[in-house]
């Protein structure tokens, strides 16, 4: 029986718990991160569990953080999570923060000329920065 590989944008790849990387990470889409990770993190779309740690650069289309960052972020879509923990400076399109969050560094909206061209040519930008507290 020939296996089947799902959709293409419904794929994820998970780092548990167990499992620190040293090094780099790379992925094309989805990555959740429950691990520990010693190394920059590069993907489309990236969710971070409460008791991850990311010692490195993130750099994501979208990001949810929820655990501990020691490094620069950079996302178009960013959410804090109370539980967050980030040494580092962020820098972001569009910026969701919980009450209790802690971010030790400076938070600096993306300029329109980086996010266009992040995006590509023909992308759309307001070029207003965007920041949500939520509750």
């Amino acid at each position: 029986m020939a296996r089947q590989s799902p959709p293409s944008g419904s794929t994820f790849s998970v780092i548990g718990a167990d499992v620190t990387i040293k090094g780099d990470v790379s992925a094309s889409t989805e990555l959740h991160v429950d691990g520990r990770i010693e190394g920059d993190v590069a993907c489309d779309s990236l969710v971070q569990g409460e008791s991850s740690v990311i010692e490195g650069a993130v750099s994501a289309e979208t990001a949810r953080l929820a655990g501990q960052v020691s490094g620069s972020i950079t996302a178009r879509q960013l959410v804090v999570l109370k539980s967050a923990r980030i040494e580092g400076d962020v820098h972001y399109d569009a910026l969701t923060i919980e009450q209790g969050a802690q971010v030790e560094g400076r938070f600096a909206h993306r300029l329109p000329e980086q996010a266009a061209a992040d995006a590509g040519p023909g992308a759309a930008q307001d070029g207003e920065p965007k920041l949500t507290l939520a509750q």
